[in-house]
This record gives structure tokens, C-alpha cells and sequence, in this order.
């Protein structure tokens, strides 16, 4: 199964609001691009006040930030209204195009970058082919559309053999 390391994270946590940006800053990471949906709010959700509390955490901490987004531009800027920071819509996930401009926008380099997301196969990927460190967390809401549905059983396959190999 050597094939399905493309698609393993670097870290995966429960949430993204369990990530200890302080250490990672310490560390010399300057940059975080996030995924929204699932990500830091149930799909389609508003930001809400630990989403912007989040941002203004990583303003204070001195990191840059940008949202990374498949959606449409007011499903973006809807919930970047109330975060303010960069975003990107219609991001081409996995494509590298859209990370590529994301640090471009955050003045940041892959070895300064790291990515937050909750799909293997669109945030991981994409994150790991711009040679940009991937944090997986787990979806917020288990309601999801169905294309999503059935990727999310393939990730099962995939994350248990990135499991197994960890042990």
C-alpha cells in the first residue's frame, strides 16, 4: 500500500482548534492556509465566535493566513466577512495552483506553510504536492453531501493503513 502515502497527513488531531500555533510559530512556520467546511465550521455555517476568535489568535501569535476554498466566492467571502483575512475561491483542490498563490498572498515558502484540512483527498493531497506541511483533523459535522459521503469511505481505507503503519 506504499501508493497511498501521497495522501497521509503530516499530523492528524480531532480538531483544528487543538493546534498549538504558539509552538508551531516558535518552530518558524509564518503561514497557515486553511480548508472552511468541516474545517473550522460545520459546512456552509457562518464563522462563529471560536472560528474568529481563532484569527485573532493567529494575528496576535504574527502569522499570516489564508482560506483555501472549492466553493464559490459568497460562500467564501460570506464567512471571510467576518474572520478578515485572504481567501481563495474555486481553489482547484487538489490542483498545487491555488497553494502556490496562497503563499504567494501570505509572502511564505512551503517550509514556512502549513495547511489545515479535512478531506484526504482534495486538502492533503494537494497541501503534500505543494511540499507543504498537512494537519488532518476530523470533520465537525458527520452531515455531509454525498460526493463527499463516499469519498470520506475511501479516506477510511486510506487512513487505516496510515494508522498502521504509525503503530
Amino acid at each position: 500500500m506504499a501508493g497511498l502515502t501521497c495522501f497521509y497527513p503530516d499530523v492528524y488531531l480531532d480538531s483544528t482548534y487543538e493546534i498549538d500555533f504558539e509552538a508551531l510559530y516558535r518552530e518558524g512556520f509564518r503561514g497557515v492556509i486553511f480548508d472552511i467546511d468541516n474545517t473550522l465550521v460545520p459546512h456552509d455555517a457562518p464563522a462563529d465566535a471560536r472560528s474568529i476568535a481563532l484569527f485573532e489568535r493567529l494575528r496576535n501569535i504574527g502569522f499570516e493566513s489564508v482560506l483555501l476554498s472549492n466553493n464559490k466566492e459568497p460562500r467564501v467571502k460570506m464567512f471571510n466577512d467576518q474572520i478578515h483575512t485572504h481567501y481563495i475561491f474555486k481553489a482547484g483542490k487538489p490542483g498545487k495552483k491555488g497553494y502556490l498563490r496562497a503563499m504567494e498572498l501570505m509572502q511564505t515558502e512551503p517550509a514556512t506553510t502549513l495547511f489545515v484540512g479535512d478531506q484526504l483527498f482534495t486538502d492533503v493531497w494537494g497541501a503534500k504536492r505543494a511540499g507543504i506541511l498537512t494537519y488532518l483533523v476530523k470533520p465537525i459535522c458527520p452531515k455531509e453531501e454525498i460526493q463527499i459521503v463516499l469519498k470520506r469511505r475511501l479516506e477510511r481505507i486510506v487512513l487505516f493503513f496510515y494508522r498502521h503503519r504509525r503503530k
